[in-house]
């Protein structure tokens, strides 16, 4: 059991910039809130104790490239909601704590939990 998971990288159908279909949007947000989900659950990820949670998330971009944080935190947004269903909890008692890594190459997202 572990309280950090490795996740991929949002599509770029789930960022807020995106100009798409809104089926093609849907079926990538379905996609991710799933996967997000699932690699919760294989992690053995746990709720924390304590009334909320804090959910520190660390963004790798593809390539090192710098990205703005609001647009990152937009596109996770159903990451989030996947994670919050995978716990079994309600999405207001979680916190978001961002951070953007560019030092290191990836496309991922980290995801730590810890009790407030």
């Amino acid at each position: 059991m572990s309280d950090c998971v490795t996740l991929p990288w949002p599509p770029q159908e789930l960022s807020p910039n995106w100009r798409g279909h809104w089926r093609k949007k849907a079926r990538a947000a379905r996609t991710y809130r799933h996967a997000c989900g699932w690699a919760c659950k294989a992690a053995g990820l746990r709720v924390p104790a304590g009334e909320l949670i804090a959910l520190h998330v660390e963004f790798v971009p593809p390539g090192g490239r710098h990205c703005d944080d609001d647009d990152l935190v937009g596109a996770f947004r159903v990451g989030r909601d996947g994670i919050a269903v995978a716990l079994g909890v309600v999405g207001s008692r979680v916190r978001l704590q961002t951070s953007v890594v560019c030092t290191e190459l990836g496309g991922f997202v980290r995801v730590r939990l810890a009790g407030i």
